[in-house]
């Protein structure tokens, strides 16, 4: 897949939306407009946007209680996004999910997951569904350094082994599970060297690379889509927030962040290389960053004027059949 002057656009537009997002999310949270929990990806986006970039819209993605980037990268739309953080009855899950559980199955998003490796069951599924339909779509699923050390990671790694299914596995090993470091919690430097153990390839990228990123992606996803079975991908990157907002990180220190945020913002790193290729012009992407900051004043605007989700609604939706 070319990576022309358009598509390089489109992966740096899609960044800046998610980095956006993030932080007009927190911003709400601080403020009381936000209830729950919510946990931001800012650092992590050319990982979303590397991968999703790829994806068609009817392929298959689960997600993390971290999803809001992979959600954007994938094609959701900011309002209702912002809705169902606002908890309103316009959101993707009419304000009953909230951050960690919002999905959209026209799109091929089959969930946000509050339990830590809950996606990779989920998305076991709809790669036996794609096999058993005899089609050629591809079933993703992102999950963190600390999920890869539960069970269902493994569980879910063997079944697609063996039946050669078309899922592409995605750790997003942003150094830390919660408060404990990746290097403490793996027996194994690069996570990735666990797919051998699987009969599957296994690599790993910087993370903080989206065209690094992409590039692995596409082999992934043409092995899989040629019935060659699962792939793994390691995206090693950095979360610049805590783990939550409110965390107090006192587990790392702020020069470490600071570190990576200087030295390694995957935002940062892409428009340089755009401007160095003279794709993006300073002009061109100030325009980019005021136009995505509109789009966003106009989502909250339409979160905000929502109603809350009516008591008597509660019950709605549960079965498929009602």
């Amino acid at each position: 897949m070319a990576h022309d002057s358009k598509t390089l656009l489109s992966l740096h537009r899609t960044m800046v939306k998610i980095r956006k997002f993030e932080i007009m999310a927190s911003e709400h949270f601080a403020a009381g407009a936000i209830p729950g929990f919510i946990h931001l990806s800012i650092g992590q986006e050319a990982s979303a946007v590397g991968v999703c970039s790829v994806l068609r819209k009817n392929d298959y993605m689960a997600t993390t209680h971290r999803g809001h980037g992979h959600m954007i990268a994938k094609g959701a739309e900011l309002k209702p996004m912002v809705a169902e953080l606002f908890g309103k009855a316009t959101g993707y899950c009419k304000g009953k999910g909230g951050s960690m559980h919002i999905a959209d199955f026209s799109i091929g998003i089959l969930g946000a997951n509050g339990v830590v490796a809950g996606g990779l069951p989920i998305i076991t599924g709809a790669g036996l569904a794609i096999k058993m339909r005899k089609t050629d779509q591809v079933a993703v699923v992102f999950f963190g350094d600390g999920a890869a050390n539960r069970g269902t990671v493994h569980e879910a790694m063997n079944m697609c082994a063996i039946w050669k299914l078309p899922v592409i596995f995605v750790v997003e090993n942003n150094q830390y599970a919660s408060t404990t470091p990746q290097s403490y919690s793996c027996s194994v430097p690069d996570i990735c060297a666990r797919a051998a153990g699987y009969g599957m390839p296994g690599v790993a990228v910087d993370g903080n690379d989206v065209i690094a990123v992409r590039t692995a992606t596409e082999q992934a996803v043409a092995r899989a889509r040629a019935g060659e079975g699962p792939s793994f991908l390691e995206n090693k990157t950095y979360r610049i927030r805590g783990h939550h907002e409110g965390d107090p990180q006192k587990y790392r220190t702020k020069e470490e962040v600071a570190a990576w945020q200087k030295e390694n913002d995957p935002i940062s790193r892409f428009e340089n290389l755009l401007m160095k290729k003279k794709i993006l012009s300073p002009k061109k992407m100030s325009l980019i960053h005021d136009e995505i900051r509109a789009e966003l004043d106009d989502a909250v605007a339409y979160a905000r004027a929502s109603p809350l989700p009516r008591p008597e609604d509660a019950l709605n939706d549960l079965f498929a059949s009602p």
